[in-house]
């Protein structure tokens, strides 16, 4: 097999994955004593975790004034709503673009723009299903509020599933980061709400596909003065 073809299906994964597949393949060997076609399930489903902890390199567009989807997944809703209270971004609707992951998609969660990271959230909650609109309210979350340079601010909430049970978000308060730089994961079928800055204008629909780090889901005009 050429190298090209190789990283096709050879990616790279998250080190928050290895301890999962070391789990996994260690059953696997218990389940091939046992006997051989549960070895073969096993080997399955080691393989399914390493693919979902991957975290593939990402060719984020570079031209100024968009913003792209900070996860892999499908459009599932796209309405105004006022942000989390903890996001500090007021009791103003703000566009919120929903995007919904299963557990087949890379869960690795990037920053839509460039900006510096003013406040970190979470809450503890319940596990609806992501997909529903009450998970915004409810379930588990966690947000990070980003500041564009120009003073705009925009919010992004990590909201745990029916399966999710962890969100991690390694990026800090007063961390700038750059478009398409990765902030978090969660871990097994989860959402991720976007709430576009003031003057944004969405790019994307009910049911499109979404590639983390690369799909533009709204451009930015310049601030009038």
């Amino acid at each position: 097999m050429s190298v090209s073809m190789l990283s096709t299906f050879v990616k790279p994964m998250h080190p928050e994955g290895r301890k999962f597949v070391a789990i996994a393949a260690a059953i696997t060997v218990v389940l091939f004593l046992l006997w051989d076609p549960l070895g073969w399930i096993g080997t399955g489903l080691t393989v399914w975790v390493y693919y979902f902890f991957r975290d593939p390199e990402r060719v984020t567009p570079e031209q100024a004034g968009v913003m792209v989807s900070p996860a892999d997944g499908v459009v599932s809703l796209l309405e105004p709503a006022v942000p989390p209270a903890e996001l500090e971004l007021g009791d103003d609707p703000m566009l919120r673009v929903s995007v919904f992951m299963s557990v087949f998609n890379c869960h690795v969660n990037r920053v839509p723009t460039a900006g510096t990271i003013t406040k970190v959230a979470y809450r503890p909650g319940k596990f609806f299903n992501a997909s529903l609109d009450k998970a915004s309210k409810d379930n588990e979350r966690n947000g990070i509020t980003v500041e564009l340079p120009d003073g705009r601010q925009y919010g992004v909430v990590q909201i745990a599933g029916l399966v999710a049970r962890r969100i991690l978000c390694w990026s800090q308060e007063g961390d700038y980061l750059g478009r398409g730089e990765r902030f978090g994961l969660i871990r097994f079928g989860s959402r991720l709400d976007i709430y576009l800055p003031q003057g944004a204008i969405c790019k994307v629909a009910i049911g499109q596909t979404m590639i983390a780090g690369e799909t533009v889901i709204a451009e930015l005009p310049p601030v009038s003065e």
